[in-house]
């Protein structure tokens, strides 16, 4: 299976990465900043000081993933815009949005289904869109 890195259209993993850490921005940074600190606890705190981590540390955390989907789009020979869609989906809810849940259900959250909620269609939006451009870039 890891012989389809030689196949991967790196170009497809970049833009689709670029395209979701500028979807995460829009997402948590306008869509859902209000509702996001009500779910962690901050409302009415100030937003936390910005640091390299916290910055670049989700475009590494979306490159690993696109990359996980880039071999798995070759390895299962996903050509078609609706096989991809249904990856995509599959990735989004399957894995990206059931690890949110897991991760927020824990004393450190305090409201962590609604954590999840808010940060569900993001996953999912990102996981169809990534994995469409993956295949149609293949």
């Amino acid at each position: 299976m890891f012989s389809v890195l030689a196949d991967i259209n790196w170009l497809a993993v970049l833009i689709a990465a670029v395209a979701s850490f500028l979807i995460a921005g829009a997402w948590f940074g306008a869509v859902i900043a209000k509702p996001y600190a009500v779910a962690l606890g901050r409302e009415g705190a100030p937003a936390p000081a910005s640091t390299p981590v916290s910055t670049f540390g989700p475009l590494v955390c979306i490159l690993v993933t696109l990359l996980t989907s880039a071999v798995l789009v070759e390895a299962l020979d996903i050509t078609g815009t609706g096989d991809a869609i249904v990856f995509g989906l599959l990735v989004g809810v399957g894995y990206l949005s059931a690890m949110t849940f897991q991760i927020a259900i824990n004393p450190n959250f305090p409201r962590p289904l609604y954590y999840g909620v808010l940060n569900a269609p993001y996953f999912v939006i990102t996981g169809v869109l990534s994995s469409v451009t993956l295949v149609l870039m293949r």
